[in-house]
């Protein structure tokens, strides 16, 4: 990332750092329009040897599910870069992780509900 790039994303982002939670990021698209993402679930994998970062905007897909996204994370200096994930493998480590999560949070819930 170039001086110039983090320049523009510190201008950007100046106003917003005390209105963000932890849980919360600001992403920008390939246009520079920046966006709200939530964090769902940070984590290592020691099969990859890579951090990954699943994450969603709240929008809904066309059956009302809410999207859900996952990438790579690097650092470059104190910035967050998302990278894409390229393989099934990757894939699947992410799709692994949500669906433990997913599991916890409803074993959670039915162990409140039985309170």
């Amino acid at each position: 990332m170039s001086d110039e790039e983090k320049k523009i994303i510190d201008e950007k982002l100046k106003d917003k750092k005390n209105e963000l939670r932890d849980d919360m990021f600001i992403g920008f698209n390939e246009a520079g329009e920046e966006k709200t993402f939530y964090k769902l679930l940070e984590f290592d994998s020691e099969e990859t040897g890579k951090h990954y970062l699943a994450y969603t905007d709240n929008e809904l897909d066309d059956n009302g599910n809410v999207k859900a996204y996952g990438s790579i994370v690097t650092y470059d200096g104190g910035y967050m870069k998302l990278e894409a994930i390229t393989s099934e493998k990757e894939w699947k480590v992410i799709e692994t992780a949500l669906r433990v999560l997913q599991e916890e949070l409803k074993e959670k819930k039915d162990e409140q509900d039985n309170e």
